[in-house]
């Protein structure tokens, strides 16, 4: 893989079971990389070693009065120059690949993994530990995959230098070679500290850059209290326990560096000294003095990559951690193959279910939750024993995944909940907190932690959950309470995957969205609204124009199932009444499930359902749940228990409407 390939078609499943896991799965899929450079790393350290041998030879020719062996000597030492710079060049050119493939591996794979998480993955890991992980933590675990193999070319020339000189000179070569496992061994006691002080400043950095981020995101609500400075001095204090922890990491390295120029210089000491002395002996030429001598002075620089290795092991190790815990996180609810938690009521094809104040049809489910398919019906086989004829259409007028979209009743039965096809629900919950879970829980494959071994939300006769993520995700579109803007202009923002039926235009006027076009529009150079640059997350815009946009983004995609969670929350309410217009206009002959507890969305609804203690408890018109409901009118009204104890029901409720 070279860089001008990137990205990867498919960047691979991860071993996430561990950090050093990571980085062995990482080093596998980098062989071919790996292997290059390791090639390139002995012909550089290799002809870095031959050098003394050259340099002996030509001595000793000087001694001998040779001018014949001086000049191959001379020729030779031309040779290793040449061999040194071409392998040097291609050493960093092939390891440099390494470092920027492996950090384009990681970066893919955690796009991958946030893509399939969505608002699930910063409910499990701060927002600032995701941003550390994909930033900082990446290009430190590149960093040892480009060392590695630098280490192991260093780490061949060693050897390869300790077994030369010992056939060399066998006085010198045994010094020597009984050294080298001494210097290279010889901060091993150390690196247990210097990991663990790595890791602890690595724990700090990311706490520091988790507040940052929080700090930087809730900066309005932050200056409306007041609260600013009080944050700015946690983050002062966070970094002055991050610039101490790097200190103190910074001094084992620095000693592990000293050892590593101490341990060679005593060696070398010791070989000139032990040399001096076979010299003076006439045991060993001054030629074969000069080589050793040489050898050992040459040995400092591959001796250098085992620090090196050291060092990026300690800083990759802890971000490879990282890396594998965000990794590792997956859906509650994954796709299944065998049969599903039996759906309650089993019910035949056409068989009605009651709820108050509604009858429909439920979707044809067998006692075990699956769907009969038609008989001697051919094609791919599907979960629950059914068959999937790509593409065909059902008796039914439905169609199956991978052909056109589907379309039919949305059915949640854990809750009870039918979302007639074509229609606007509107979900009243007593609990605000159910409400979001029944949300995640209506796209399907939900992430929350309480969903594991419930039944799937079902679109028509298809289990959500039983689809693959995308299709699911094409056909039941979720808007939760607080949706992201993503910078960039606004042409960009509603540039979505959508069908093509509802246009840009038309999505923003049923939002309501004129005022923000305008202030857009002044903000632009040519007063192009939709060339208007937004901030991150929109922070440029009000919670109600950020709301309005979010709105209209997803009516973009006309989806087959919209389901909007508290999507009027931060607007007023005269905009409100219009918003919820828009809606059930653009809407029509489209399944619409809103989750709100407005009363003028509510009463905008072609039906409402109830949901109490995490069940259906009533289904009907606003105005007959308002007459007819008392825990419905307190959640809507904002009723408190007293109030409701001292005032009865009333007998006549008028609504007034708001245009």
């Amino acid at each position: 893989m070279q860089i001008r390939d990137l990205p990867y078609s498919d960047p691979g499943l991860p071993d996430a079971r561990s950090g050093p896991r990571f980085l062995l799965w990482l080093g596998r899929n980098q062989l071919g990389g790996q292997l290059k450079s390791l090639a390139w790393g002995l012909l550089h350290f290799g002809s870095i070693a031959g050098l003394p041998y050259m340099v002996g030879i030509a001595v000793e020719a000087v001694l001998d009065r040779s001018g014949s062996r001086l000049a191959l000597a001379g020729a030779l030492i031309g040779l290793l120059g040449v061999a040194i710079a071409l392998g040097d060049t291609m050493l960093h050119r092939t390891a440099v690949t390494n470092w920027v493939t492996a950090a384009a591996r990681v970066q893919q794979l955690l796009a991958r993994k946030t893509a399939m998480l969505g608002s699930a993955l910063t409910r499990r890991v701060a927002a600032g530990e995701v941003v550390a992980v994909s930033t900082g933590d990446v290009e430190k675990i590149g960093w040892f995959v480009e060392a590695l193999s630098r280490f192991a070319a260093a780490a061949f020339t060693v050897l390869l230098v300790c077994v030369g000189l010992v056939a060399y000179q066998p006085a010198l070569g045994v010094v020597v070679a009984v050294g080298i496992p001494v210097l290279a061994l010889a901060v091993l006691p150390l690196l247990p500290r210097a990991t663990s002080r790595a890791d602890f400043q690595r724990e700090k950095a990311g706490r520091a850059t988790e507040l940052a981020s929080d700090t930087v995101a809730g900066l309005r609500v932050l200056r409306g209290i007041g609260g600013e400075e009080l944050f700015l001095d946690r983050y002062r204090r966070a970094s002055q326990e991050v610039r101490t922890a790097a200190v103190r990491s910074a001094r084992m390295w620095a000693a592990i560096s000293a050892i590593q120029v101490l341990m060679p210089g005593l060696l070398l000491i010791a070989v000139v000294w032990h040399g001096v002395h076979l010299a003076s002996e006439g045991r060993i030429t001054v030629g074969e003095l000069v080589t050793v001598y040489s050898a050992v002075m040459m040995l400092n620089y591959p001796l250098r990559h085992f620090e090196e290795i050291a060092m990026a092991y300690s800083f990759s190790r802890p971000s490879a951690k990282r890396a594998a815990r965000v990794l590792s996180l997956e859906r509650t609810a994954e796709p299944t193959t065998g049969p599903r938690p039996e759906t309650p009521g089993p019910r035949t094809a056409g068989q009605t279910e009651k709820q108050p104040g509604l009858t429909a049809s439920v979707p044809q489910v067998g006692a075990e939750g699956s769907v009969g398919a038609a008989a001697g019906t051919t094609g791919q086989a599907w979960p629950d024993g059914q068959t999937r004829p790509d593409g065909q259409t059902r008796a039914d007028g439905q169609t199956w995944a991978g052909g056109a979209r589907l379309t039919g009743d949305l059915y949640d039965p854990v809750t009870g909940l039918l979302a007639p096809a074509g229609r606007l629900t509107a979900v009243v919950c007593g609990d605000p907190d159910e409400a979001g879970r029944l949300a995640e829980r209506l796209g399907g494959h939900p992430a929350i932690e309480d969903a594991a071994g419930l039944p799937s939300v079902r679109l028509g006769a298809m289990a959500l959950d039983d689809l693959p993520l995308s299709e699911a995700r094409a056909a039941v579109l979720v808007q939760d309470k607080d949706p992201v803007l993503l910078s960039g202009t606004l042409r960009a923002l509603l540039d979505v995957p959508a069908s093509g039926a509802v246009t840009a235009e038309e999505a923003l006027a049923a939002a309501q969205c004129a005022d923000v076009l305008d202030a857009l529009a002044q903000a632009s150079v040519d007063d192009d609204p939709m060339a208007a640059h937004l901030t991150e997350r929109g922070r440029s815009l009000s919670g109600g124009q950020r709301q309005r946009l979010a709105l209209a983004r997803s009516l973009v995609t006309d989806p087959e199932a919209l389901v909007l969670d508290e999507p009027t929350s931060a607007v007023d309410s005269h905009t409100e009444a219009r918003v919820g217009d828009g809606i059930r206009r653009l809407r029509t002959g489209r399944t619409t499930v809103v989750l709100t507890s407005s009363p003028l969305l509510l009463d905008r609804a072609e039906h409402v359902v109830f949901l109490a203690d995490g069940e259906v408890s009533a289904v009907g018109t606003h105005r007959e749940l308002m007459h007819s409901e008392p825990r419905y009118r307190a959640v809507v009204t904002r009723e408190t228990d007293d109030e409701r104890a001292s005032v009865g029901a009333p007998t006549n409720f008028d609504i007034e409407e708001t245009a």
